[in-house]
């Protein structure tokens, strides 16, 4: 195994998907109702996710359904609020310089570019695929052999680390080796103790 591809939400992140934190940020910020703004945004998500809009693109249709007008710049802060998984990444951290490491994520182009600034994720993180920049999501396998492609690596050669068993019998079906994340438990020491049986226990000395 020559490389572990991360998960974003859910496995490097505490929250199960992206749009959580972001959501509760902009419901706390305005009063509104999270189901409100969860709804309002949702409607977008597709789209967002395979990088035919922007929030940029939505944000005034958006606000029209809240009846509120939302700072645009709001959103930057929104982003920020993401809760970073600590522990997972102290795991990532351990392993780089050892094998590759590398994240695919179903998520907004914007939203990793703020994240992807404010973490340093691309010191540690080499490739960094989003949905909205390639153009297809985690439930297409191209998407998994795109990752696999830009490491210089084959499918077995790759491991992925998800918390959606769907995407990890997608990459299987791509030929990579798959680990699953159980995002509620987030069992760091399990998780841990999997990745060393399948590396090798030298890999996490």
């Amino acid at each position: 195994m020559r490389a572990v591809l991360f998960d974003f939400d859910g496995v490097l992140t505490t929250d199960k998907y992206g749009s959580d934190a972001t959501n509760r940020y902009l419901a706390q910020t305005t009063g509104l109702a999270f189901a409100r703004v969860d709804q309002a945004l949702e409607r977008h998500n597709d789209a967002l996710l395979l990088g035919r809009l922007t929030h940029r693109d939505v944000w005034p249709e958006v606000c029209r359904e809240l009846g509120w007008n939302i700072d645009y710049g709001v959103l930057d802060a929104a982003f920020r609020s993401t809760p970073m998984n600590a522990d997972v990444l102290a795991l990532a951290r351990q392993l780089h310089g050892r094998v590759r490491l590398g994240i695919i994520t179903d998520n907004k182009a914007d939203r990793m570019d703020c994240l992807r600034r404010m973490h340093g994720l691309d010191a540690w993180f080499d490739p960094i695929v989003v949905s909205a920049e390639a153009g297809v999501s985690k439930a297409d396998a191209a998407i998994f052999e795109h990752a696999c492609r830009l490491a210089g690596l084959r499918p077995a050669q790759c491991l992925l680390i998800d918390n959606s068993r769907r995407n990890l019998d997608t990459a299987a079906a791509a030929g990579l080796a798959t680990l699953f994340h159980d995002d509620a438990r987030n069992d760091v020491a399990a998780l841990r103790g999997a990745l060393a049986r399948m590396l090798g226990a030298g890999w996490l000395a």
